[in-house]
């Protein structure tokens, strides 16, 4: 009899999750409809417009929210650690994930650079195989990482062949290249790294910059990089680097042609590198970004960033529809680091979702030179699912008392 009963519950409740009425937004598949969401086993199991609640063990009310995939930062700092003078490569301006990434919708975030082929392992073991938040990463071409100071300016350090050794042992975690900071004049760390792109197979992240006179910004766009290259920082005006849009408040010409073969334009705020004067004119004269990413790490987390619905807000704030927002945060994201299976809610994908709200009113956001715009939509995380598991929930919408 008591076999019969659990038989009984087994088939009645089919699904662990349905989230209900809200309004789906997954670009990927072409869908912007009010249905419901049902989670088994990690993964999505259904889409429908009405899937019966008596099936499930949870019931979320998800009406007047916005259901969208799991956000995919493409550009962040997780690894952390106490090493002194280590800076972003088991260095305290890093951040532990898992603190920083669900309270803002975020399920899959790529460490930039912060480990090189030397470090990866170490990185491995003590970050991505101990959090919760799914952590890609691209390795630094500087096999020591992203340490700061000499250490990210020696040339004998960046050795493409051992870098692409190194992705290759970690296929579908290693997502990437970078090279950043780089202060002389020389091209080898770009080359280098496009080299180790080559050989792995995987794009090539640039933070470029740092050289007085500034290296041509054309070349790096249309003969350095490769067709499915990310460049960080697209709105940033800093010290040796040519900008995007030139004095007179007019986007570069050539910045067009890179987009048309196939360079990839990320945002990759941080604490210095989103400046109002950059990303406003390029909105108006039709460059939004291709992919929306935070640059997360100690310092910009408490700065104008704040985290990535913050930064999603103020590209809708620019006059970014928030279609192409959720896009660029979910689906551009995955395609750029070729990981087709993330940023969508297809049945079957993994169960990674965001549940957020829209919040209407005047709202002041910041760049990181301190200008003030206000915007009048503001994006909150409610709720997020990592591989069907309640991993964040604001306001208790999970819980049997605010079904």
């Amino acid at each position: 009899m008591l076999d019969a009963v659990l038989i009984l519950l087994a088939v009645a409740q089919s699904y662990d999750l349905v989230l209900r009425g809200g309004r789906q937004l997954d670009p990927r598949n072409g869908i912007d409809a009010v249905l419901d969401v049902a989670v088994a086993d990690g993964t999505i199991a259904a889409v429908a417009e009405s899937i019966d609640a008596s099936q499930a063990g949870m019931v979320v009310d998800a009406r007047g929210l916005l259901v969208v995939p799991g956000l995919v930062d493409l550009h962040a700092h997780v690894f952390f650690g106490t090493e002194p003078n280590a800076e972003y490569s088991n260095g305290e301006n890093a951040l532990s994930p898992d603190g920083f990434t669900f309270r803002s919708c975020v399920t899959t975030v790529v460490d930039t650079g912060g480990s090189g082929w030397r470090n990866f392992p170490q990185f491995k073991d003590q970050v991505i195989d101990r959090s919760e938040t799914r952590v890609l990463a691209m390795l630094n071409i500087v096999g020591s990482g992203m340490k700061g100071g000499p250490v990210e300016q020696n040339l004998s350090d960046m050795d493409a062949k051992l870098t692409a050794m190194r992705a290759a042992e970690f296929p579908g975690i290693v997502v990437g290249i970078k090279v950043a900071h780089y202060r002389g004049a020389e091209w080898d760390p770009v080359d280098r790294a496009v080299a180790a792109g080559e050989l792995a197979g995987i794009p090539v992240m640039v933070d470029f910059g740092g050289h007085q006179p500034p290296l041509s910004l054309e070349d790096l766009l249309l003969n350095r990089l490769r067709t499915g290259d990310i460049f960080t920082h697209a709105y940033a005006q800093v010290d040796g680097r040519i900008t995007i849009v030139d004095e007179a408040g007019t986007l570069r010409p050539y910045v067009r042609k890179a987009r048309e073969r196939g360079i990839v334009f990320d945002v990759g705020h941080g604490a210095g590198s989103f400046v109002y004067r950059q990303a406003r004119p390029a909105m108006e004269q039709g460059f939004p970004p291709d992919t929306i990413s935070t640059d997360l790490h100690r310092a910009s987390m408490n700065g104008g960033m704040k985290d990535m619905l913050n930064v999603m807000s103020k590209l809708l704030g620019l006059g970014m529809p928030i279609e192409d927002a959720v896009r660029a945060a979910t689906s551009s994201a995955a395609r750029a680091i070729d990981r087709p299976e993330l940023g969508h809610l297809g049945v079957g994908a993994g169960a990674d979702v965001a549940v957020l709200r829209v919040r209407e009113g005047n709202f002041g956001f910041v760049d990181v030179g301190g200008e003030r715009s206000e915007g009048h939509s503001k994006l909150d995380c409610e709720l997020t699912l990592r591989a069907g598991k309640v991993v964040w929930d604001l306001n208790g919408i999970s819980t049997s008392s605010g079904r």
